[in-house]
């Protein structure tokens, strides 16, 4: 891309980013950044395109999801594997009901940043600014921990750098070995869901006994022992992308090095702003959240500046509009896409319009309307003859009590006992395996619909 260059955001219009006091400890931060290894490279991204362009075909299925806004404070290995197992959980559960594969892009190493709604918050009689990440300011409420600090953009690569780490062992080390189904088990033995889950795994299991016995062994299905797991986050702090940014050594091309998908959010999708014109120049699969104010005209223009040589598995457009306001939003959205003859990625993020405040004043999302929220997403696919190509959740592998509902029916006053998120409330496992059947099911039911009709 000739008119584009890694700092033409610097430009224009930004929202949702900090003001730093000290210039000359940020212009420090970011040569260092800049001297430090990508955490990703190209030929992981452009790996992650081409599935994602099967995906937006029908020939696999975008399962994304991880946590509301990574911490510094909770980071451990046992965090991230917890998280990582339940996404096997939820993929396998995919995979058996869906027969396509699954694309598993993780909410991780790099989701430290987060928009908010307000620029400062009160308690009691104190005004502070609002806490906008790890990667930016402290969560503590206090003057001192409010305050940006560039520092943190090191922490925050240091703590993503190991996340990968980690993350690429268990990809590759036997952890993600299908013929460990059996052993991805959490602390919920006793649901529904996990009966459900173990039936699922022992139809599996029997399926891999009989390849055995055919003489399919698993050294010579080594597919079957690893998994592809990308990493992506929300590009809101540009100064951090832009200093992670870098050329691939095979095309010349600008890539964003600090995950392998990043997507501009529901706040940051000005056409003319600079979260879009950054992304606009990076070769990685971009995300585009689509919140209810979202045009027709808006979503042409983002098409056309994110996308212009309309590449398959480029664009991925994230509906967020809440349960019961799918059919007010999306049929419009899907006819300029059809109008556009646009190639993109229809994925379902049924989290953040689905936010309330519960009667004990804890930030809660009601398990129902969430699974409400991908059914009409389903069904308005099904209406306008159009693939629903992915879903999108906040959640965590933690016995967490943040999202109401759910077979384990958490309560309002169930949400105090393990509320530990720092921003979003997310789904808890039991709960994420739940919602993993649901869209089992309206697969194999979208599955079963486009054989009758190829059949008639």
């Amino acid at each position: 891309m000739t008119n584009w260059t890694k700092d033409a955001w610097r430009a224009k219009p930004r929202v949702q980013m900090p003001d730093y006091t000290d210039a000359a400890a940020l212009a420090g931060v970011e040569e260092q950044l800049r001297r430090y290894p990508p955490l990703v490279f190209a030929g992981e991204a452009r790996r992650l395109k081409a599935e994602l362009a099967a995906a937006s075909r029908g020939e696999a299925f975008l399962l994304q999801g991880g946590d509301c806004a990574e911490s510094f404070s909770e980071f451990s290995a046992d965090t991230i594997r917890d998280t990582f197992k339940v996404m096997l959980q939820m993929a396998m559960v995919l995979t058996y009901g869906a027969k396509v594969p699954v694309v598993k892009v993780g909410r991780m190493a790099g989701q430290f940043a987060k928009p908010r709604s307000a620029p400062t918050e009160t308690k009691g009689d104190q005004e502070l600014p609002s806490y906008r990440g790890d990667i930016i300011n402290g969560f503590d409420f206090t003057p001192e921990a409010r305050i940006p600090d560039p520092k943190r953009m090191l922490q925050a690569y240091t703590q993503a750098a190991a996340s990968l780490n980690l993350v690429r062992a268990f990809s590759t080390g036997g952890y993600a070995d299908v013929h460990q189904v059996h052993a991805w088990t959490l602390g919920f033995t006793g649901s529904g869901e996990a009966q459900k889950y173990r039936e699922v795994a022992d139809r599996i299991s029997d399926t891999l006994d009989f390849m055995k016995a055919a003489g399919v062994t698993q050294e010579t299905a080594h597919t079957l022992q690893s998994v592809d797991f990308y990493t992506s986050h929300e590009a809101l702090l540009l100064e951090y992308e832009e200093a992670m940014c870098r050329e691939d050594s095979t095309t010349g091309l600008p890539v964003a090095g600090s995950g392998h998908m990043i997507w501009i959010g529901d706040r940051t999708r000005q056409p003319d702003g600079a979260h879009v014109e950054f992304c606009r120049g990076v070769q990685n699969p971009i995300g585009l959240k689509c919140g209810p104010t979202t045009t027709a005209e808006d979503l042409k223009v983002l098409m056309s500046k994110l996308n212009p040589t309309n590449e398959e598995g480029r664009l991925t457009l994230i509906a967020r509009f809440g349960a019961g306001s799918v059919g007010d939003h999306l049929p419009r959205l899907i006819q300029a896409v059809k109008e556009e003859g646009a190639n993109v990625l229809w994925s379902c993020d049924a989290m953040h319009g689905n936010t309330i405040k519960a009667a004990s004043g804890y930030k809660t999302r009601p398990f129902e309307s969430v699974l409400r929220e991908v059914q009409e997403f389903f069904a308005i696919h099904r209406a306008e003859n159009t693939i629903p190509g992915g879903v999108h959740f906040e959640m965590t592998g933690q016995d967490v009590t943040e999202c109401t509902g759910g077979v384990r029916a958490v309560t309002d006053e169930n949400l105090s006992d393990r509320y530990h998120t720092a921003c979003d409330p997310r789904l808890n496992a039991s709960q994420s395996l739940e919602l993993a059947f649901l869209v089992s099911e309206e697969l194999s039911a979208l599955r079963n619909a486009t054989q009758q009709a190829a059949a008639s």
